[in-house]
């Protein structure tokens, strides 16, 4: 069966193969996530839960949605596992960003009555040339109808980067949620990309034509057929190593002297490892 693939896949082999490797190849589980994605799931998590509400016609008060962020947070919250890399910061600092950027969003969109909700956490799941050999998935945060019909697919996004509106009409991701949709509403049907930065308070659009959306079409089959031929997965280093949940096993971050594991035995290593068995380095 084909392997099904997702704007994250792809976007992991683009930011480092050898991470791409240990995640989806050799299938490591990851023992550690940032703080920033912790928060995120948060947020999330809330923002899913309000507009179910809504769609109830029971809209909770402001502070009962931030009582049920604080109490998610705590629950979920383990400092073996949350990775907090940014100096000067700690847990009450996040846990709190968190709730601002609800605080925000719950402010600027009360009372959540700008589109109807057609659809929260919303998996897509299509085929991009029919063949059945390029099956792409995603979530959706949100999908809604505007007041002038157009479908729209909104994203919440927790960090304080905002991107170029250029950088925006690029978008690979919220781009290949619409060609999912189209499927179910049709090609013709007109369609918006809504980003929400709640962290800073802005909301962003974009909107793709078709020869847009037949070149993303294009490109993506090319960078799955990319990922389907590398066999070498050569790690990448960026600023997003110091995030990463497998910079412990990484050859680029081995200590001098010390050889790279072996990746067709670091599954195994990894496992022994989180038993007490042995040291991973």
């Amino acid at each position: 069966m084909a392997t099904i693939y997702s704007h994250s896949r792809i976007s992991s082999f683009e930011n480092c193969p050898k991470k791409f490797q240990f995640r989806y190849v050799l299938k490591i589980p990851s023992e550690t996530e940032g703080v920033e994605a912790f928060v995120g799931k948060r947020v999330h998590e809330v923002l899913e839960r309000l507009y179910e509400f809504v769609d109830r016609e029971q809209i909770p008060p402001l502070k009962k949605v931030v009582d049920r962020y604080f109490q998610l947070f705590d629950e979920h919250y383990d400092p073996e596992r949350v990775l907090i890399v940014k100096s000067g910061t700690d847990r009450d600092f996040y846990r709190d960003y968190g709730a601002r950027c609800l605080e925000s969003y719950y402010r600027r969109h009360y009372p959540f009555d700008a589109g109807e909700t057609l659809g929260i956490e919303e998996r897509v799941l299509f085929d991009l040339d029919g063949s059945g050999e390029y099956r792409v998935q995603g979530i959706i945060d949100r999908i809604s109808r505007a007041p002038d019909g157009t479908i729209e697919i909104h994203d919440y996004k927790t960090g304080r980067w905002v991107p170029k509106q250029a950088t925006l009409d690029e978008d690979r991701q919220l781009a290949l949620y619409q060609l999912g949709l189209q499927k179910v509403y049709g090609p013709e049907h007109p369609m918006r990309l809504v980003w929400h930065y709640v962290g800073r308070g802005m909301t962003c659009t974009s909107e793709r034509s078709p020869d847009q959306l037949e070149e993303l079409r294009t490109s993506t089959i090319d960078r799955i057929d990319a990922i389907q031929r590398e066999s070498d997965y050569e790690p990448k280093r960026s600023r997003l190593c110091d995030w990463c949940e497998y910079k412990s096993v990484c050859p680029l971050f081995q200590e001098e002297g010390i050889e790279a594991p072996d990746p067709t035995t670091l599954k195994q290593k990894m496992a022994d490892a989180r038993n007490g068995q042995l040291s991973l380095l």
